[in-house]
């Protein structure tokens, strides 16, 4: 098992930043691709960003790239999501969530673990 805590979301202006935080414990963190995901009630969980194992290859969906940036730090089981640039339509419930190697999760049903995830909300 591997447990999954997010932490750093909150209420920003347009325009503004956020960096999320994901601290995990249990199974081997480096065995693990990881991601972020977004959730707006009543509508499908999206894919928001992830990187693989190794934090060399990293991947974003198109209405995040450019703004936001997703990292890892192996040594302390820790992944973050830095958010610039931030605009309304990014208010959701973001989660982290994490595949086993050499999986990286980048749909939905690609997770084998989740956080119960962080609220960001963006006023316009």
């Amino acid at each position: 098992q591997m447990q999954l805590v997010e932490s750093g979301g909150g209420l920003v202006q347009a325009g503004g930043s956020l960096r999320l935080s994901c601290a995990a414990s249990g199974r081997a963190f480096s065995m693990h691709g990881m991601g972020w995901f977004r959730q707006v009630p009543g509508k499908e969980r999206e894919f928001v960003a992830a990187t693989n194992w190794s934090g060399e290859r990293t991947y974003y969906a198109d209405p995040v790239k450019g703004r936001f940036t997703i990292s890892r730090d192996n040594a302390h089981n820790m992944v973050y999501l830095q958010m610039n640039s931030l605009k309304a339509e990014d208010t959701a419930i973001y989660l982290c969530a994490a595949a086993r190697y050499p999986r990286t999760p980048t749909a939905p049903t690609d997770p084998d673990y989740w956080g119960q995830g962080t609220q960001v909300s963006v006023s316009s």
